[in-house]
């Protein structure tokens, strides 16, 4: 059962956004946090929510919008990385524009953020600018963002490029945080008011939802998803006081609303904000549909994140101070990773099993079907714990018999020998995407083969676990078919 309207999101919220544009004299400058095409959180979490909704909602405003993409030029002169992606900040700019403009948006410019003379961000702009790119600069701001005094004069914001839009809301997104899109956006005000013209702020962020409560597991996932930021959710001071209602935020944007309230009163003569909420035109709260199926999934994705940062301290990646936070959401919710089913089943799984080969415990997985049913699977001679666990899943899928083998050995063995003599490989157990390769080769003459295949959409959602770390082409494969992963950070 589906837990988000998606369809009364995509409605209610692009009304929202056009209410808010015809507030300040049908001018927005939208500061867009988040991911807009592949918000894989917001779908784990809000079961129903597309991983493009928010792509979605701005098509309804379409006719009437365009974006401005936003990079640090300190991105660009550290080669930032995407991580979820393997892609460069830079490289990502440009991705972004073409998915946007392919989707019939408007891209109308690109804006280099702080920018003090870096030969780099020169040398992209020059790139840019050879594809009839237009670009701006924005330049470093000694003691941004509280010296309002400075930063509200022709010496501050004034010295940046003002950016030439024409339409009535400017959406402003950046490849990742830390771009500077809020000083964009309030750098346009400061400049649109010089020149005489009336425009606004607000910003959409779809997490923390800020009319649930401040302990919803939703609200919870997302500390957990930032825990790595150190963000911390909190109540509103600055609604309770003006409004006497509680409101959810996070410390980042209550910090510096009373910067924000001075600056715009600075630009202004008063401020249009009477809180960090005020600013926000996030919808999500009015449209979930089942707010149990939300807490449960909000767990799971808490779960989940503790599991990711603890492969990752164990790679040398995360430190313990996430990791201790982690466990400290999850108590929160009253839950542990004993909460999860299948890290439980792939363990015993592992007890069951004893050792394996060289005195390792035995490589075991376990994955949850849509109808709550737990198959689990151990690593062989033939196959990884992984494919082996896949082939399972499918069969009770397709309702093969579990004894039916629907790789015979004599395929698997040719495979092995072609992978350890001719590819020079280590491992020669079969690997979840070459299973599937073998598997569709195979369904051109066996039926079972073909109904296992036919399976597959079926285990977009499931919930899975590994008693060891996963090689990059396991871990994709798992992640192409929309199985969410959890493993423990033990090393093969």
């Amino acid at each position: 059962m589906l837990a988000f309207d998606n369809e009364k999101y995509i409605r209610i919220q692009s009304e929202h956004i056009r209410e808010r544009i015809a507030q300040f004299g049908n001018k927005l400058y939208l500061e867009l946090g988040g991911k807009l095409f592949d918000d894989m959180h917001a779908s784990r979490v809000l079961p129903g929510f597309q991983p493009d909704s928010k792509l979605q909602m701005l098509t309804q405003l379409r006719d009437s919008l365009e974006i401005v993409i936003v990079l640090s030029a300190e991105d660009i002169e550290r080669n930032k990385v995407r991580q979820d992606l393997g892609i460069t900040y830079d490289e990502d700019v440009l991705r972004l524009r073409e998915e946007f403009m392919q989707r019939g948006f408007l891209v109308s410019s690109v804006v280099i953020t702080h920018y003090s003379g870096q030969r780099s961000a020169d040398a992209y702009r020059q790139r840019l600018e050879r594809k009839s790119i237009r670009v701006y600069y924005h330049y470093t701001i000694e003691g941004y963002p509280h010296n309002v005094e400075l930063i509200a004069s022709d010496e501050g914001f004034g010295h940046n490029d003002y950016i030439e839009t024409t339409r009535p809301l400017v959406v402003i997104t950046a490849p990742g945080p830390g771009s500077g899109k809020m000083a964009v956006c309030l750098s346009q005000l400061y400049n649109e008011h010089k020149r005489g013209h009336e425009a606004g702020y607000a910003k959409f962020e779809t997490f923390p939802v800020w009319n649930l409560p401040l302990k919803h597991p939703l609200n919870v996932a997302y500390e957990a998803a930032t825990a790595d930021l150190q963000d911390v959710n909190m109540l509103d001071p600055f609604h309770l006081e003006a409004y006497g209602k509680t409101a959810v935020n996070y410390n980042r944007d209550i910090e510096i609303f009373p910067v924000l309230d001075a600056l715009f009163t600075s630009i202004y003569g008063k401020s249009p904000y009477k809180s960090p909420t005020d600013m926000g035109v996030n919808m999500v709260g009015f449209c979930i549909s089942d707010d149990e199926a939300v807490r449960e999934a909000s767990k799971q994705e808490i779960i989940r994140r503790y599991f990711q940062a603890v492969c990752r301290l164990a790679n040398g990646a995360a430190n313990e101070t996430e990791i201790k936070k982690l466990a400290l959401l999850q108590q929160q919710v009253g839950i542990n990773t004993a909460y999860r089913k299948t890290t439980v089943a792939a363990r015993e799984r592992r007890a069951l099993t004893g050792a394996f080969h060289d005195g390792l415990f035995a490589h075991c997985a376990a994955i949850e079907l849509p109808d709550g049913r737990i198959i689990t699977a151990e690593a062989g001679d033939l196959l990884g714990s992984s494919a082996a666990l896949l082939l399972n899943a499918m069969k009770e899928l397709a309702g093969i018999e579990h004894a039916v083998r629907l790789i015979p050995e004599n395929i698997i063995e040719p495979i092995q020998k072609t992978k350890i003599n001719y590819l020079h490989g280590k491992n020669p157990r079969l690997h979840t995407d070459e299973v599937l390769v073998t598997l569709s080769v195979l369904s051109l003459n066996d039926e079972r083969c073909r109904r296992a295949l036919d399976t597959l959409p079926q285990l977009k959602g499931c919930q899975a676990h590994s008693t060891v770390m996963l090689n990059s082409v396991d871990w994709k494969t798992f992640k192409k078919l929309g199985i969410d992963l959890t493993t423990d950070p033990a090393k093969k």
